[in-house]
């Protein structure tokens, strides 16, 4: 095969967005996806935060395309100095690395920095539509997959101002185009708590929901919010705005802070308003101010044991905090702006929080002693964990299989993009998934029947139980208070389960452990279900699968009469009844597999659920039974 300057290919205008949508938004998976809302609402928030929009309104339509509008000062209409047959409309919708952001004239602070944003929306939509109103008169433009439909067309006269973007994404670009209104909400709900100043709206007619986001204590409302029903350690929290740091000035810090009697802790941290979900360097000083504080605290007054040190493990149980900094050309980990990487930020933000937190300790010297010692009450138990063997292992030591539990089958690949770990219940269906997996990017870890339930059980039982610990090996991070993400060997963890009501307890005590031992496994979206079929209707020498009776009676309808009658359903028992090509055809691979998201939307109703299914008391079952007992006998699984 020949290689010659024929081979070379360039791709001109939007095209590289579409041939590798994973290079600018990440994948095309259900985040990458609301990625998309996130460029072009934050687009809306830097007109807010500059001071030119007070207003923003977010739509879910009825056709599934989204519309976020905003009453700032318009996207410029004229033609471009440098391309005149265009208008800068034009060129910001349609050219790659174009927009007002790379110089500080225009905005001090923005999220948008590499003027890719909106016409990588374009290039991802399968019809985008764009409104200005501007310098007197209404102006309009249409694309489809990142070209331009229609020439800038000048309409009527007004006298308001804004930009109105409406697209649709291209279900070829994007296997699920869904957006979800829950996340659609949250998403518009953080913003306005970053904004004090900013009005959000969020619509969706055809589900007959509106809402209106405005928080004038901005993140004290957040904090106060995020804290549920929770009593508070400290009367109030631990809040500051700081509108000129930095040793020009040109930065706008505010956070804050408050501890909960109980429950697992949070740090949620934003750059120019880009909720930063893998931390940086702001949220690292952040960080180390509140552990350098508390400290300092702790030893001025003879707080701490002998042998016990305070560490950011206990600090953080039971912690809400938030913090958010607008500064001027801000570097990210790529595109999708979740690492903030700026060096000289860690530096800054400590120095401007610790001393202010420094202040606020010993002015409520009571209540934060009463804080200190439930952090060393904390940081005991932590000890004690250690010692019953809730223990973390060191990820290259982990890659010599040497401490790794016998029964784990490892992959290959050892970075989280591609490795994925399957929680299989049972040696014989372990053996099927052995044999169906990718051993390239797939581990799996088979797991003796059903494990401890963990909601009933005290710290020593969790040490000891051989499951368990194996299954805490595998993963890598510790649990309880040493979780430590950084040690995470899979980007997936998938409970594999019986499609029964066997496998169903299993998934539910594996959840559980999760839920109360790994939350952050939860949070930072690493766990999942798999969604194994319960049937195969086989035609002739076609097999169709169906993942419940629901699923079943559409597949027997689709089939045509004669097929029907010929159609010969069979059940499946459990996993270990599937050959390793059904189990990876169905359950396994990427492109045909069906994967749910493990999610926690409400933790007061989810901590409700784990105490009465998993507690130990019956009477709450009991009582939980009665409440949904309105099935039919025909729904029994036996």
């Amino acid at each position: 095969m020949t290689y010659s300057a024929a081979d070379i290919e360039v791709l001109e205008g939007l095209e590289a967005v579409r041939r590798r949508p994973g290079m600018y938004i990440g994948g095309t998976d259900s985040r990458a996806l609301h990625h998309l809302v996130a460029e072009v609402l934050d687009n809306a928030m830097d007109e807010a935060v500059a001071g030119h929009a007070s207003r923003i309104q977010l739509t879910l339509e009825a056709d599934g395309s989204l519309t976020v509008q905003d009453n700032g000062r318009g996207i410029p209409v004229e033609p471009h100095p440098r391309f005149p047959e265009r208008s800068a409309l034009e060129v910001v919708l349609t050219m790659l690395h174009a927009g007002g952001k790379f110089n500080n004239r225009s905005y001090k602070t923005a999220g948008g920095l590499h003027g890719v944003g909106v016409s990588v929306v374009n290039a991802l939509s399968i019809a985008t539509e764009v409104v200005v109103e501007r310098d007197g008169h209404v102006w309009s433009q249409r694309f489809s997959k990142g070209l331009p439909v229609t020439g800038l067309v000048k309409r009527e006269t007004t006298r308001r101002r804004g930009t109105r973007v409406t697209f649709l994404p291209d279900p070829e670009i994007f296997p699920e185009p869904r957006f979800q209104w829950e996340r659609l909400l949250e998403m518009c709900r953080s913003r306005a708590y970053l904004n004090r100043g900013v009005t959000i709206l969020a619509n969706a007619p055809a589900l007959g929901e509106e809402h209106r986001f405005q928080f004038p204590g901005g993140l004290k409302d957040f904090v106060q919010a995020s804290s549920g029903d929770r009593e508070s350690l400290v009367p109030e929290p631990f809040e500051g705005r700081l509108d000129a740091c930095g040793e020009d000035g040109g930065c706008r810090l505010e956070w804050a802070v408050a501890w909960m009697m109980g429950g697992e802790g949070k740090v949620v941290s934003y750059c120019n308003t880009i909720p930063t979900t893998q931390g940086g360097t702001h949220e690292s000083g952040f960080r180390s101010a509140l552990l350098k504080g508390l400290k300092e605290f702790a030893e001025s007054r003879n707080l701490l044991p002998r042998g016990v040190g305070l560490s950011w493990e206990d600090l953080e149980y039971g912690l809400i905090a938030v913090v958010s900094l607008f500064m001027p050309n801000p570097q990210f980990a790529g595109q999708t702006k979740e690492k903030l990487t700026s060096t000289h930020v860690a530096r800054l933000v400590e120095v401007e929080i610790k001393d202010r937190f420094d202040h606020w300790l010993h002015a409520r010297t009571e209540p934060a002693q009463k804080l200190v010692e439930m952090l060393v009450e904390r940081a005991k138990q932590r000890l004690q964990d250690r010692k019953v063997g809730l223990d973390t292992i060191n990820r290259k030591a982990a890659t010599t299989r040497l401490t790794l539990p016998g029964k784990l089958t490892d992959c290959i690949a050892n970075n989280l993009e591609e490795s994925e770990l399957f929680l299989v219940e049972g040696d014989s269906a372990g053996g099927s998934a052995k044999q169906a997996r990718d051993r390239q990017r797939q581990a799996v870890l088979p797991l003796r029947g059903k494990i401890l339930n963990v909601e009933q059980a005290n710290q020593e039982r969790l040490g000891k139980n051989s499951e368990l610990q194996d299954l805490i090996k595998a993963i890598g991070t510790g649990a309880g208070r040493l979780y430590d993400s950084n040690r995470l060997r899979y980007g997936k963890v998938i409970i594999m389960t019986d499609a029964d009501v066997d496998g169903a307890h299993i998934a539910s005590l594996l959840l559980t452990f999760f839920y109360r031992f790994m939350p952050r496994l939860i949070d930072e979206g690493h766990l999942y279900l798999a969604q194994p079929p319960l049937y195969k209707i086989t035609v002739g020498s076609r097999n169709y699968y169906a993942l419940d009776e629901v699923e079943r009676q559409e597949v027997m309808r689709k089939l045509g009469r004669r097929e029907e009658k010929n159609a010969v359903t069979s059940r499946f028992k459990g996993l270990g009844e599937m050959t390793p090509g059904q189990l990876r055809e169905t359950t396994m691979h990427p492109a045909s597999r069906r994967l749910v998201k493990v999610v926690v939307k409400d933790a007061a109703l989810t901590d409700d659920t784990c105490d009465r299914l998993m507690g130990n008391r019956p009477q709450e079952r009991f009582r939980f039974i009665q409440e949904r007992a309105h099935f039919s006998v025909e729904q029994l699984d036996v």
